[in-house]
């Protein structure tokens, strides 16, 4: 059998044991680049493809409903689509330094145009939710000279955004209009049908003869949150068929598994965990309608699609985990789920247990970043899994807890259990920006990236983060730089001090509040600020939960923000405002919240009886009655990531 993107000569079938730091460095001993025959993704999709050529590739379900008939790409079909995707960029002047950007959503088209932007030049993957600005700004940067976007469609403002930003980009040569009715100039403008330009186009092999080196770039990727002008992290060919290795070796999924898709493409989740890999090791993807996740039916179906098409792996951000636990599993079949996985933020102890009882499989956590090309990190199977850690480095990577100054030097590595910042280094790694600006601070040292996260390493090695460094605020899986939204506040003129922090959200992770210090004298109320932020934020999503009024906002030594003390207060009220029905028990409760040596921040909750004398205090509750409520306590804090401890006064 060809030897594949997988360990030795079949996919998943001899999958090593990797109990200890002892086997991994054994599995090192061999250089990765002479376990795999692919030297590009296309070289790995063309792999894949070879396994079966008429098993699916692709199969679309336009509604996210299992019971729904399904579009189906083979393998040999999505591979001559990537060929001729490939060839049809190649004839609008697309070579291997130019960049192909796409806007689009997760439709069967996008996936070979973006592996076939990766065969012809450089594939630029974008968020469409972005505002104009930002897009316009990502495509300038990217210098793109081919845009494909979702054509005019009820529901979807893409096309309104191409028409207003194509102009922003005098680097545009052509825009390939995927859907939609043309306009009747629009071969005067420069727009063409996608799908009838491809249709002609050689299926069989590259026109240009190109001979793809991993090193050759393969990707940009957008990163740095939604607020801000994101920066563009580059992929090389090596960095992702590293990735697409990884994944498959570390997971042991067999040749042809299936895996339900409804990650967006412009994220190295959805495009390197999951599309790379599975096509790769000429497995299928359920694509779960245009919108994935985001369709309403997507998770009301989740275990009859897995029923229907049975994943080995069930793997999603936690936001979706957290969403599947609560629904009924009933009378669908799930038994062929071996392992879960999730990552992209924590996943909440209390969801990974729950899921786990449930499947009676285990949950891997995963950590990396776009500039890791995604997962660096993951919950081994063949270790002891501990919830709350997102596991250990994957073969041939590294990770190390360091020391940095107040520049951003490297001081050394922390010891064991001490937090530092997290650095990483390996295959994956990416070589820096594309605008070398963005390069300060980015690696610690050479070849060791500066994830921005703050975390620890344990004395077996397991990883747990216990903070970030920067500022982001993640709101389920997108990042919110929260430096635009302050500077809004800051316009508005009773705004004496101003900061942005995330909220712990029991389903989105974080929620971004504003605290505000006004000037004196200044009587702007909490409503009117927030009004005043909402009109001017382009990004829905980093408006403001709530405008919190405080007399002082808290200070360093130096005249900073000290954004701690800020964000311990925000998981207060949320955890006092959640524990609230107790006190219909008769129940007092005070939330403490603030820096904790192991893991980073944590919460004290303690439990009083109310209504009572200082002496008998919570003696006057029976241990039964004092159980129960802990417990109890203890469930309606179990959906946050935020660690915490229950106790009672005595």
């Amino acid at each position: 059998m060809t030897r594949a993107i997988l360990i030795d000569r079949v996919l998943g079938a001899t999958r090593p044991v990797l109990a200890s730091d002892a086997d991994v460095r054994a599995l090192e001993a061999t250089p990765w680049e002479q376990r795999i025959d692919a030297a590009s993704t296309f070289d790995a999709l063309r792999i894949g493809a070879a396994f079966n050529p008429e098993a699916a590739a692709i199969q679309f379900l336009p509604t996210a409903d299992p019971a729904e008939p399904v579009l189906v790409l083979s393998h040999a079909q999505f591979m001559a689509r990537v060929t001729q995707a490939a060839n049809l960029f190649g004839s609008l002047g697309v070579g291997s330094g130019d960049v192909v950007s796409l806007l689009l959503p997760l439709l069967p088209q996008s996936f070979y145009a973006l592996f076939g932007a990766q065969a012809a030049g450089i594939a630029n993957p974008v968020n469409a939710l972005l505002e104009v600005h930002q897009l316009a700004e990502i495509l300038r940067a990217a210098n793109t000279k081919v845009l494909l976007a979702l054509g005019p469609t009820p529901g979807s403002d893409i096309w309104d955004k191409v028409e207003r930003l194509r102009k922003q980009v005098p680097s545009l040569r052509a825009v390939l209009r995927v859907g939609g009715d043309a306009g009747v100039d629009d071969a005067a403008q420069g727009i063409f049908d996608f799908d009838a330009l491809i249709e002609p186009c050689t299926a069989d092999q590259l026109a240009s003869g190109r001979s793809i080196q991993p090193g050759d770039t393969a990707a940009y990727f957008h990163t740095g949150g939604t607020t801000g002008t994101p920066k563009l992290v580059r992929h090389s060919h090596r960095n992702q068929v590293y990735q697409a290795w990884v994944m498959n070796t570390m997971l042991g999924t067999p040749p042809g598994s299936t895996v339900l898709f409804g990650l967006p493409l412009y994220h190295v989740g959805g495009a390197l965990t999951q599309a790379l890999p599975t096509l790769a090791s000429g497995g299928s993807l359920v694509v779960l309608s245009a919108a994935g996740w985001r369709h309403p039916a997507a998770l009301r179906n989740v275990w009859k699609l897995v029923e229907r098409f049975k994943p080995v792996v069930f793997g999603a951000v936690p936001t979706v985990l957290a969403g599947a636990a609560g629904v009924p599993v009933g009378d669908a079949d799930t038994s062929s789920l071996r392992a879960l996985s999730g990552g992209g933020s924590g996943i909440p102890v209390a969801v990974g247990k729950a899921l786990q009882q449930r499947f009676n499989a285990p949950v891997l956590e995963v950590y990396g970043m776009t500039e890791t090309s995604s997962v660096h990190t993951i919950s081994y199977k063949d270790r002891p899994l501990r919830l709350g850690s997102v596991g250990h480095p994957v073969p041939y990577s590294r990770v190390r807890i360091v020391k940095l100054d107040a520049d951003g030097q490297c001081q050394g590595d922390c010891v064991v259990d001490e937090i530092g910042v997290v650095a990483m280094s390996g295959p994956g790694v990416f070589s820096g920006y594309l605008n070398d600006v963005h390069n300060q601070g980015a690696f610690v040292e050479p070849d060791w990236v500066n994830s921005g996260d703050l975390g620890r390493l344990d004395a077996e090695g397991y990883l747990w983060i216990t903070g970030r460094a920067k500022d982001l605020i993640i709101r389920g899986g997108h990042n919110i730089d929260p430096l635009p939204v302050e500077e809004l506040l800051y316009q508005h003129p009773a705004v004496a001090l101003a900061a942005v922090v995330g909220q712990p959200d029991a389903y989105a992770g974080e929620l971004p509040l504003a605290y505000v210090q006004r000037k004196p004298d200044a009587t702007a109320t909490a409503d009117e600020l927030l009004a005043h932020v909402r009109a001017h934020t382009p990004e829905r999503a980093a408006v403001p939960v709530a405008v919190i009024l405080i007399d002082a906002i808290p200070l360093t030594g130096v005249g900073k923000v000290f954004k701690p003390q800020l964000r311990w207060d925000a998981a207060q009220r949320v955890f006092s405002a959640t524990l609230q029905p107790l006190e219909a028990l008769g129940v007092r409760v005070q939330v403490a919240v603030g820096a904790h040596g192991s893991h980073g921040t944590l919460a004290t909750v303690t439990l009083s009886a109310a209504n009572v004398n200082a002496t008998a205090n919570a003696n006057a509750l029976t241990p039964a009655e004092r159980q129960a409520i802990e417990q109890q306590a203890r469930e309606m804090l179990a959906p946050f990531v935020l660690q915490h401890q229950i106790g009672w006064a005595d």
